[in-house]
């Protein structure tokens, strides 16, 4: 994000009080890592993104090391091939938030901004931290494609956008039109466990991106 991007004012701050376990967490992590970033992880793309991807919440020796979603860990390196893959972004990705990567069109934010003990937040740091969601939603209008990795990203983005979770559930490559005609896209998270089961492969988390570059050039159309 630049330095002038509206997302700026949607951002946690440094030491966000409103979790206590992941405030505790944190403070521990601190202790033990000083040289990490060890703070609630800001998004992090284009602030005239047409693509906004959910994640679920920072990895330990992922975004929570780096600062930068998706940068330092196994999850990162499929998500961050894919976008370049589809011209999502410019410059060469080396898990590393100073390699001078930027994203083209896209925007990336996780549902739960701070580590989580074990990579499981609670459904209530989930709520408390969903304005933090919807605060950088309300700040990228020209959204109109969202994906989402993993259920736990699913249900907030459906709440963030004011939809029905009885009526949009998730699965792999689902698509749910929200209230106001944006579209949400559903994908298996990029975890380093489900590539290594199989249960995301990489033509599988293509197509999610293949489908959202179509409905973008459906609406320009």
């Amino acid at each position: 994000m630049s330095a002038a991007s509206p997302l700026r004012a949607t951002e946690p701050p440094h030491d966000c009080p409103l979790c206590p376990r992941l405030v505790a967490f944190r403070e521990s992590l601190r202790q033990e890592y000083p040289d990490w970033w060890n703070a609630p992880v800001p998004a992090f793309g284009d602030p005239d993104a047409w693509l906004a991807v959910v994640g679920l919440a920072p990895g330990k020796h992922g975004a929570n090391r780096t600062g930068r979603p998706f940068t330092g860990d196994y999850a990162g390196t499929l998500l961050y091939d894919t976008l370049a893959k589809f011209g999502l972004s410019e410059g060469v990705f080396d898990a590393r938030p100073d390699d001078g990567l930027e994203l083209k069109g896209v925007m990336l934010v996780n549902a739960v901004r701070c580590l989580p003990p074990e990579n499981k937040p609670t459904p209530e740091e989930i709520r408390t931290c969903r304005p933090f969601l919807e605060a950088p939603i309300a700040a990228l209008p020209r959204v109109r494609v969202f994906v989402a990795l993993g259920q736990i990203a699913h249900q907030s983005a459906v709440k963030a956008l004011g939809g029905k979770l009885p009526k949009a559930k998730f699965g792999h490559l689902a698509e749910h039109r929200m209230p106001d005609g944006r579209i949400l896209i559903d994908s298996y998270h990029c975890s380093r466990y489900n590539q290594n089961t199989g249960r995301l492969t990489q033509p599988m988390f293509e197509a999610v991106f293949e489908r959202a570059l179509q409905l973008r050039d459906a609406v320009a159309a």
